[in-house]
């Protein structure tokens, strides 16, 4: 897949993670993160909005997230969204690589 626009999902609530995904001229994935549990949970954050950016197949993407103590799940679908969003997939997701 590739990020054609910015896009954006979640929002700023508690428990919550709003992502920002941008397409990279620069190529690669680059993931800049705020968070107030950065120092606790800051590695898996990154971890999971990177494995999943992968799993859908995209490579060069500038992500920011800003994070409000959000679980993986829900880490993980706010990504989905955002890449769908990007890739301007509307009604044509391929829900295989969706779990």
């Amino acid at each position: 897949m590739k990020i054609i626009k910015k896009s954006l999902a979640g929002t700023l609530e508690s428990n919550d993670i709003q992502i920002m995904i941008s397409p990279n001229e620069e190529k690669g994935i680059e993931i800049e993160l705020t968070s107030n549990v950065e120092k606790q949970f800051g590695r898996q954050i990154r971890k999971v909005i990177k494995e999943t950016i992968e799993k859908l197949g995209v490579e060069d993407a500038i992500v920011f997230a800003n994070d409000k103590g959000a679980l993986d799940c829900t880490i993980q679908a706010r990504v989905q969204c955002a890449v769908f969003r990007g890739c301007d997939t509307e009604g044509k997701y391929n829900w295989e690589v969706i779990d």
